[in-house]
């Protein structure tokens, strides 16, 4: 399954990434001259079978602005122009080079950050580290969020039994047309 699934996101990801570069330029300038700092930004984050890769982003806070899960940030730490990339799920479109070096899929479990350790040791419990981490995925488009690090995990281990390419399909599906529950 694993091949099968690489061979998906590669079908599927350099289209994409082709598509995806002008709006994703025009982002990084939007970002660039909205607030000061560099446009894109790479967040360590744990990966497959645990291993730390650099997640790449388009930077949505303010330089300075503490690593953390984003749902312990404060909004005022987010741009002006990081609310509407964020909105439109734009922010994570540089994740797509991630997919291509496969450190990354189109779908899986969101990649969290070294320093969340209850996420961590309760994926690790369920097998979730088997699977690449997703651009998107089950539990963000039913809207779980990793605040809840028990349901998150768990929702994740559901996707690594049931996934199938059509599962996948509906969730990218479900991603794109409804950026505000993914």
């Amino acid at each position: 399954m694993i091949a099968v699934n690489r061979a998906q996101d590669l079908a599927l990801a350099i289209p994409l990434a082709l598509v995806a570069c002008p709006l994703v330029v025009a982002a990084a300038l939007w970002v660039k001259t909205s607030s000061p700092g560099p446009a894109f930004f790479a967040q360590q984050r744990v990966g497959r079978n645990e291993k730390p890769f650099n997640c790449l982003k388009l930077r949505t806070m303010y330089v300075g602005t503490k690593s953390l899960p984003t749902h312990e940030v404060g909004k005022e730490a987010v741009t002006s122009a990081g609310k509407v990339l964020r909105g439109l799920k734009i922010d994570e479109l540089p994740q797509l080079w991630n997919v291509l070096k496969g450190e990354m899929s189109l779908v899986g479990p969101r990649p969290c950050l070294p320093t969340q350790k209850e996420l961590i040791e309760r994926r690790r419990k369920r097998g979730v580290y088997a699977l690449r981490p997703g651009i998107t995925g089950l539990a963000q488009v039913e809207g779980i969020d990793m605040s809840d690090p028990e349901k998150l995990a768990a929702r994740d281990a559901d996707y690594l039994t049931g996934r199938t390419f059509w599962m996948d399909l509906r969730i990218i599906v479900k991603t794109v047309f409804r950026p505000d529950r993914a």
